[in-house]
């Protein structure tokens, strides 16, 4: 069984890390070109592609799936093939029939959404009416995706994790691209270009995966939407599900609405948003991808030691990322972001004329801190992705959703109550701090149900993974009462230093982390 995580995982993973690599390489340029905070154009463009992305997420990367995987893997168990596909098929129709009524009325009222996700722009008539043009050009990019999170379910059912991992590397292609194209033209015509890009990667996606799951003969043919018992039972479980899974971008939309009312917020918001998307990804996201269907194959197949063993193994192998990124992005964000965003974004932007970044001091500092709460609360994102499929694959997702409200009314009133005194900080607290109580609930009723009982290597291998971090983290801020010296040593680029203390920081954690015993070379030898 293990194996079979590590296996999956690592497909989805390798995959994912490529992306998200290629992702921080668009995120630099992006920063570069249009910056951050001073620039209307960046706070419109990054507030326009919430939406879009806040679906891409809830679809392709979990919320959906959710409530389709385990009723498909029920049809394949229980009956056969063709009653899986028809199963699809009908879902097909009926999300298709949703998102044509959707997008044509956030085409004809794109206002209207722009005041849900960014009120506080009413007071900017031009990045207002930026923001709406963004967002009109990007949102057919929503239904694409939303049709790729169903197609993603099918292949994730059938262990065939490579086109779903891969097809996000689309997005990032086409948005390098345009920048490539049109950093010269300025600002404006750069955003236009980048909201273009958004839409046609949709597109490429959506070929992708039709591809994909046409080989392992599930081409779904169109039909009239019908309310059969597998759609009733689809949304009966998908609502409440939808909502529980989608906590975490519920609260961070909010958490850009109310940020929207400080200039410059909502591009910093972004920008940290990205960096600690990094690990969540690679880790959380992968890691509930390759859970669902594996923990639904258990628990149909009535086998709950095995299901309470995938679910201590997950959090065992999630930490020994997570905590450490936790630690790296809390102890030094300032020296990250500037890092990235000012020195590699500089060098970057070297191939397009030699280019300052557009990002500025006050971008670094406002995204670091940002970035620093996000910190606090990687390992709930994280450990969300884990306990989350413990429910969906026993079809529960009304107990889910509860905590989930209950960490949506928490992260509206931090938020709320704190912005007047911290501005936009209050935000990215406020959603750590919602996801550690949504984290908290889970696992408590998860125990109660006997459906979580940590065992003895899982303490074990915890406590020695937090010790480990926290020698890294001696280690990195020693290293950083040097890091001037490490920077003359390096040619004067201060962002090579800070590549160079994280991954020294990494090398200290590894070796702690097998000194301590936190892993063992013998757990993966016959892997």
């Amino acid at each position: 069984m293990r194996s079979s995580i590590l296996k999956s995982l690592a497909t989805v993973s390798g995959l994912t890390m490529m992306s998200r690599i290629l992702g921080f390489g668009r995120q630099v340029l992006i920063a570069g070109v249009i910056g951050a905070g001073g620039n209307p154009v960046a706070d419109a463009f990054w507030a326009a592609f919430r939406l879009p992305n806040l679906f891409r997420r809830l679809f392709a990367e979990g919320a959906f799936q959710s409530a389709f995987v385990p009723l498909f893997q029920g049809k394949l168990i229980k009956e056969d093939q063709a009653a899986a596909k028809k199963f699809a098929e009908e879902v097909l129709a009926g999300l298709l029939f949703v998102l044509l009524i959707l997008t044509l009325i956030v085409e004809l009222a794109a206002p209207v959404a722009v005041n849900l996700v960014a009120s506080g722009f009413r007071d900017d008539p031009e990045k207002f009416e930026l923001t709406t043009i963004y967002l009109r050009i990007m949102f057919p990019y929503l239904a694409c995706m939303s049709v790729v999170g169903l197609l993603s379910g099918i292949l994730n059912s059938l262990d065939r994790f490579m086109a779903y991992a891969g097809a996000p590397l689309l997005l990032n292609i086409c948005q390098i691209a345009a920048l490539a194209y049109f950093a010269s033209d300025g600002v404006e015509t750069t955003g236009l270009a980048l909201s273009v890009a958004t839409a046609v990667s949709g597109f490429l996606q959506l070929g992708l995966l039709v591809w994909a799951a046409r080989r392992q003969g599930y081409f779904l043919n169109l039909s009239f939407p019908k309310w059969t018992p597998g759609v009733s039972r689809l949304m009966m479980l998908g609502m409440p599900g939808f909502i529980s899974a989608a906590a975490v971008q519920i609260n961070i939309v909010i958490g850009t609405n109310i940020a929207s009312q400080q200039p410059g917020a909502v591009s910093w918001l972004m920008n940290a948003d990205q960096l600690y998307q990094l690990p969540l990804a690679v880790i959380g996201i992968a890691l509930g991808s390759v859970l669902l269907p594996l923990m639904s194959r258990r628990v149909k197949e009535g086998d709950e030691a095995g299901a309470l063993s995938v679910v201590n193994r997950s959090l065992e192998m999630s930490s020994l990322l997570v905590l450490p990124a936790a630690a790296a992005f809390i102890i030094m964000p300032d020296a990250i972001c500037d890092a990235l965003f000012r020195g590699i974004a500089t060098e970057a932007l070297s191939l397009f004329g030699g280019r300052q970044s557009a990002f500025t001091p006050e971008d670094v500092r406002m995204t670091a801190g940002a970035l620093a709460l996000f910190g606090i609360g990687l390992p709930a994102f994280v450990w969300q992705k884990v306990f989350l499929p413990a429910f969906y694959s026993r079809e529960d997702t009304r107990t889910p959703m509860k905590f989930a409200l209950w960490a949506i009314v928490i992260n509206t009133v931090v938020a709320l109550a704190l912005f007047p005194a911290f501005g936009f900080f209050a935000v990215a607290f406020a959603t750590s701090l919602a996801t550690w109580v949504q984290i908290a609930l889970l696992a408590f009723e998860l125990h109660k149900r006997r459906q979580f009982q940590p065992d003895t290597r899982l303490f074990a291998r915890i406590t020695r993974t937090i010790a480990a971090t926290a020698v890294m983290a001696a280690a990195i801020i020693w290293a950083r009462g040097h890091e001037s010296l490490l920077t003359d040593v390096l040619f004067g680029k201060s962002w090579l230093a800070v590549i160079a203390l994280v991954t020294g920081g990494g090398i200290v954690y590894g070796a702690a982390l097998m000194a301590l015993g936190g892993v063992r070379l013998s757990d993966y030898k016959a892997r």
